[in-house]
């Protein structure tokens, strides 16, 4: 239903009714349409007001087309939905409730509305509208700061500040300062701290937006007695390995400065990359808070440097079972449900906005069913000077106009960096929930490079979280002060108040430092490209971040206590290594149904069914594309694209997942994801050279408190994660250009606590220079001969195939074992020789074995090339003389299955001297996987 709230003439609802109609399939009505001739129940679905309806939104753009005019603020077009059911069982309300409730609507961000045939004819539709509370009043309310510590608290937890009692007492002290007191004074605002100075300096400190875990004093000792002192896990691993690799990387232009990572690419072009969580939200409302993600994230690049083109997205999930049996805790939702709505959520703000898909993934865990990890990633180029400038370089000047630009501010995104820095909880907020407009937002991006090119703007940046408390202080921090002026902002309804307009994180909206000699023409070309740009105030040299609203002012907070005040936390963490039993392997090793039940796994099986819904071919660069073989349907190692149309040179794309490796130990997780990533790339081809990582941490809560009482151990899980991506970064040279952390993914709802598992995404992107090299995983022609490349140990610790036998045996947590390791020096090695063969075009293909480790690897590059493997493990290279069990199914590093001509064999062994390595089989034409072991079969199964 197109619910209208216009005066409109007869002729102008009819013109109205036919834009919106299409007359092959559908038919319509000015009122109601004939229902079914018999139904029981109906049910009313509709939006709760101020949540974004981009139908409705884009429905009134319609009818302005239509009615060639425009039409005033107040008048709007709203969507709804009515479903008509007949059902012999279901005569039941509390079952119809659930059924509206549970699956066809979100109470968070929709009304319900049940009707029988007799009450229906009672209906009004116009009781869909959303009416929005309609006031111009405005206050400004202060916080009594001067209480006990309990009180202070009080006011952090129903707030939903998310500060700590010392960020609480820091906060106090700071407006009990003589000098604050008295400039505070001179701008006639209060003594007590008003919300809008408590809301901006809560967001600002906010875990998610300053990483107060990740800097902070870690007092860390493990199982032997050692004891050390961390001061920043950030800069003592992450950012001090990425320094170390600089030395030896010309390539990087941009690390851990900007919204993304930028590193050289060609003489003309710098390339943009950034990956990003929306856990919480998703959590909430899996479509909105989904779609959320991926537009905020492609406005990541879109405010890096002077503003980089959007290349291609990434996505990848962490979710519960969407076969999950038992009884879900009260208020979170069911995982088929998250994770229907996850992918509708990110495939449709992709989609719309016309970029390309290039990677995606999924894992399974009961342990996400209380918080899904969301991960959307965006690269982008950026000519490597703009206006004669270099992109990299933002500048701002006292005297620049502040301008925000792109969608209006409504309540939707209040408290949303706040809310994902504690975990999800009953208080958790409706309105951090946000639903993305991706339309709005590609017009706003076109808009952006236009005036870029232009010289229209002097710096940009994401009006992500803390919305304008953050963007607007962040860009004030490059001039020294910021004056803001709330009366300004463009608003999707009356009734805000100050403090909501300033912390809004309602999406699409950009925010610029304009010259002020540039900012008519800046006005100009919005109005020609149907975009709003707003000043809301300018920059200045003062050392303040000033807000009024009109001639009032609300707030007044020095810089350097907004941004450098926040206490440094102290914590502690104890490592003892958990000591969990291995599951026994069948005494009857029937291997080929090992395989073919894992193969049929969560965590193995296909996933091309929702994963063929991500556009990847639009712009039409994409080489190696992320499905692959002779039928498309095996996912591919890496993807490859070209970055222009008119240059051979391409980037590759991969990335490693594996929490359940965490179980056991996080230094062996983090070695592993990192190696996964970096041999995924070369399998693809990359250059090992010229290879860039992003790190993304998801961690359950690490701090000890009554709710965490684990919380040392957690921190140690997390300490040891870091020092394996300083180990192994360093050792490969693969520096770390962008990242994220999220540290409070928990869940309390219903009375039961539910932690994921310590997890680390590690995204790579590498350059390879001449597209044309690329390599895919499938086998190509029978008659080739089969290498194995890399040692093979008797690994099996948290593997697919120890999960499969603890489900079995209804003990989840007999998954230990040995986990892998990693040796750098020689996996480099080998990874180089590699991309030597690669580059000679000694090879036909390229795959590396994960998850079911050689089996399902053999078995993969079987069916993509939709030909037969003959195989014989006896002269595999081998460390710790492995079992039959372990070499087909260990999911050990380092190692590449690559198949080869034979004229080929003498030349590529050759690059492989003094590596291990084995030939260890053919393709054929039999479509078969066969594997033997010293004359003995261990699986021959038919394709």
């Amino acid at each position: 239903m197109y619910l209208i709230d216009a005066e409109l003439a007869p002729a102008a609802l009819a013109a109205a009714q036919k834009a919106f109609t299409d007359p092959v399939i559908e038919t319509s009505a000015c009122g109601r349409l004939p229902p079914p001739r018999k139904f029981d129940w109906l049910i009313e679905i509709g939006f709760k007001p101020g949540v974004t309806d981009n139908v409705g939104r884009t429905a009134r753009s319609a009818l302005q087309d239509v009615l060639e005019r425009d039409l005033p603020a107040e008048d709007g077009v709203y969507t709804a939905i009515q479903y008509f059911i007949s059902s012999r069982t279901a005569r039941n309300r509390t079952k119809i409730n659930r059924l509206a409730r549970d699956l066809l609507a979100n109470p968070l961000i929709q009304t319900i509305a049940v009707y029988t045939p007799d009450t229906w004819r009672q209906h009004r539709p116009e009781a869909l509208v959303p009416a929005i509370h309609d006031t111009q009043h405005i206050s400004v309310n202060t916080y009594d700061l001067q209480g006990t510590d309990a009180d202070l608290m009080r006011i952090s937890r129903e707030k939903i500040l998310s500060c700590s009692l010392d960020e609480m007492r820091a906060i106090r002290d700071y407006f009990n300062r003589p000098g604050v007191r008295r400039a505070r004074q001179a701008l006639g605002l209060p003594r007590d701290p008003t919300d809008v100075e408590v809301e901006c300096i809560a967001q600002t400190w906010s875990e998610h937006c300053s990483h107060k875990i990740f800097a902070a004093e870690i007092d860390y000792s493990d199982e032997l007695g050692n004891k050390s002192k961390i001061k920043s896990l950030y800069r003592s691993f992450i950012k001090a390995s990425t320094r170390k690799i600089a030395r030896k990387r010309n390539w990087l232009v941009s690390v851990f400065t900007d919204n993304a990572g930028i590193i050289r690419f060609t003489p003309r072009r710098h390339l943009v990359y950034k990956v990003e969580t929306h856990n919480s939200p998703s959590a909430l409302d899996p479509y909105g808070g989904a779609m959320t993600g991926i537009v905020g994230v492609n406005r990541d690049p879109m405010g890096t440097g002077m503003g980089a083109a959007l290349l291609c997205n990434v996505w990848g999930y962490c979710l519960g079972s969407p076969f999950h049996k038992p009884k879900m805790p009260a208020g979170l939702m069911h995982p088929r449900r998250i994770r229907d709505g996850v992918h509708q959520g990110v495939i449709e703000g992709g989609n719309q906005s016309g970029i390309p898909w290039m990677r995606g993934w999924e894992v399974f865990d009961e342990r996400f069913t209380g918080k899904p990890l969301v991960f959307c990633g965006t690269v982008g180029t950026l000519p490597v000077k703009v206006t004669g400038r270099p992109s990299e370089r933002k500048e701002v000047r006292a005297g620049d106009i502040l301008v925000v630009t792109g969608g209006r501010i409504g309540k939707d995104g209040i408290h949303g960096a706040t809310f994902s820095s504690e975990e999800l909880r009953e208080e958790s907020p409706v309105q951090a929930v946000q639903i993305g407009d991706p339309i709005t937002q590609r017009k706003m991006y076109e808009f952006l490079l236009e005036a870029r090119d232009l010289g229209l703007f002097r710096c940009i940046t994401d009006n992500g979280a803390g919305g304008l408390s953050c963007s607007a202080g962040e860009m004030g921090r490059l001039s020294g002060g910021v004056e803001l002026d709330l009366a300004r902002a463009p608003l999707k309804y009356h009734g805000l108040q100050p403090w909501e307009i300033l912390l809004s994180e309602a999406q699409e909206r950009m925010t610029l430092a304009v010259a002020p000699g540039k900012l008519k023409a800046l006005r100009a070309l919005a109005r020609r490209r149907d975009v709003e740009a707003t000043a809301l105030g300018k920059f200045t040299d003062s050392g303040e971040f000033v807000i009024k609203y009109g001639k009032q002012t609300v707030g007044r907070l020095d810089m350097k206590f907004l941004y450098d005040g926040c206490p440094t936390m102290h914590l502690r963490a104890s490592w003892r290594p958990p000591r969990l039993p291995a599951p026994a392997h069948p005494r009857q090793h029937d291997h080929g149904q090992m395989l073919r039940d894992l193969l049929s796994s969560l965590d193995v099986c296909s996933r091309e069914y929702k994963s063929r819904q991500y556009d990847g071919e639009v712009k039409g660069l994409s080489v190696v594309k992320p499905f692959v073989g002779v039928h498309c349907d095996i996912p591919a190692d890496a993807t490859v694209m070209r970055v222009a149309y008119d240059e051979q040179a391409g980037i590759v794309l991969a990335e490693g997942v594996n929490p359940f490796l965490s179980d056991i130990d996080t230094y062996a997780m983090t070695a592993s994801v990192i190696d996964e990533a970096v041999r995924r790339a070369i399998s693809a081809g990359a250059d090992p050279e010229h290879l860039a990582g992003l790190d993304n941490f998801c961690w359950p809560d690490p701090v000890q408190s009554d709710k965490t009482p684990d919380g040392e151990y957690k921190l140690a899980q997390l300490v040891r994660a870091c020092r394996a991506l300083y180990d192994v970064t360093t050792a490969y040279g693969v520096p770390c250009i962008s990242g994220k952390d999220s540290c409070k993914n928990d869940s309390t709802r219903g009375g039961r606590k539910i932690s994921i598992p310590p997890t680390l995404l590690f995204s790579v992107i590498a350059k390879i220079n001449d597209v044309r090299r690329a390599v895919t995983m499938d086998a190509k022609q029978p008659g080739d001969l089969v290498y194995l490349l890399g040692l093979t140990r008797p690994e099996l610790g948290a593997s697919a195939l120890h999960r499969l036998l603890a489900a079995r045996m209804g003990r989840p947590q007999h998954i230990g074992g040995q986990p892998p390791i990693l040796e750098t020096t020689p996996a480099l090695r080998l990874y180089r020789a590699l991309h030597r063969a690669i580059d000679l075009n000694l090879v036909h293909s390229s795959h590396t074995p994960t998850r079911g480790g050689m089996a399902v690897a053999l078995a993969l590059k079987a069916l993509g090339g939709d030909l037969g493997l003959e195989i014989d493990l006896q002269d595999m290279p081998t460390d710790g003389d492995p079992d039959p069990t372990a070499r087909l199914f260990a999911e050990c590093n380092s190692r590449f299955i690559v198949t080869a001509p034979p004229e080929h064999a003498a030349e590529l062994e050759s690059v492989f001297r003094g590596l291990p390595w084995a030939r260890i089989g053919r393709t054929t034409t039999r479509r078969r996987l066969l594997v033997r072991q010293q004359g003995q079969v261990l699986l021959d199964s038919p394709l």
